[in-house]
């Protein structure tokens, strides 16, 4: 966005936007985990990079697909951590067992 249209607006849509940004928490992956980030939510998709120990993601959104069990229990729910980027929530410390972002449209 540049400065005219910020002044245009008033800044209202430059605040909402830093608003949403802000909002992201990051999530430590389990300890001792490489995990592998597929392009679905869901074992069948193809994997697509994988994150080295000790990583921390972001969750933009959430939503079912299949389930998976790993070192904090058993679950369907997977993290969407970037465009077309999903990884299992059972290894994703979030300390709840249900969703802790919107789910993905």
């Amino acid at each position: 966005m540049s400065v005219d249209r910020v002044e245009e607006t008033g800044g209202a849509e430059a605040t909402e936007a830093l608003s949403a940004v802000a909002s992201i928490r990051y999530y430590s992956v389990a300890p001792g985990v490489r995990l592998n980030v597929r392009n679905g939510p869901g074992t069948s998709y193809s994997v697509v990079r994988v994150l080295p120990e000790g990583a921390k993601v972001p969750i933009y959104c959430q939503t079912p697909g299949t389930s998976v069990s790993g070192p904090y229990g058993t679950s369907n729910i997977w993290d969407n951590i970037s465009n077309g980027q999903y990884v299992a929530d059972a290894y994703v410390l979030t300390g709840s067992d249900g969703y802790v972002a919107d789910r993905c449209s």
